[in-house]
């Protein structure tokens, strides 16, 4: 072997803080702890002191109060950053549970499409929560068509599908039927 391992890295469950911290309950040392949800403080004065605080901050934490009175309770508006990302939600949380929806994206030019699956909806583009674009059918829930290429008004020359995708490939863009079944290219 290269090294020697220290194998008290292995063994160790409870970790020192870098600066001991003492708990604000009881005054005993604080220690870091795992589990299923995370890193967290506790205090080593358990059971006597329950003293635990989380060390993930993606738990709905305050980044900027944004000085907007909750249209529910009246109290101010501020920026959280939660797990799935920054949202806006009142500052009175839990007692009052208001967030502010995300405004629905604008249509996208060029992309009125009818929705081959219902042909009662249209295609609109729309974000993931990974900010990548997919093409999904405005009558959801009770349509679920989504496509991940853009759409194109057109039929397939082989099974007769009525939407094409644009696909963009080494040698350029190419029509592709957007059947899962067909995806025949078309030039």
């Amino acid at each position: 072997m290269a090294g020697k391992i220290d194998e008290s890295l292995f063994s160790a469950h409870e970790h020192a803080l870098e600066k001991e911290e003492r708990c604000p309950k009881c005054g005993s040392v604080l220690v870091i702890k795992h589990s299923k949800r995370g890193p967290f403080k506790a205090c080593t004065g358990y059971p006597a002191c329950d003293f635990v605080e989380s060390l993930h901050h993606n738990d709905g934490h305050v980044v900027k109060e944004l000085g907007l009175p909750c249209p529910e309770c009246g109290n101010e508006l501020v920026l959280r950053q939660g797990r799935f990302g920054m949202f806006i939600g009142c500052s009175a949380y839990p007692e009052c549970q208001h967030i502010e929806k995300r405004d629905q994206e604008p249509v996208t030019e060029g992309v009125d499409v009818a929705c081959p699956e219902c042909g009662k909806g249209k295609l609109h583009e729309k974000k993931s929560r990974f900010g990548k674009a997919f093409y999904a059918c405005d009558a959801y829930p009770k349509c679920k068509f989504a496509v991940n290429l853009k759409p194109v008004k057109g039929c397939c020359e082989v099974c007769g599908f009525a939407l094409l995708l644009e696909k963009q490939t080494v040698s350029g863009v190419v029509k592709v039927c957007a059947s899962k079944k067909c995806q025949h290219k078309q030039g």
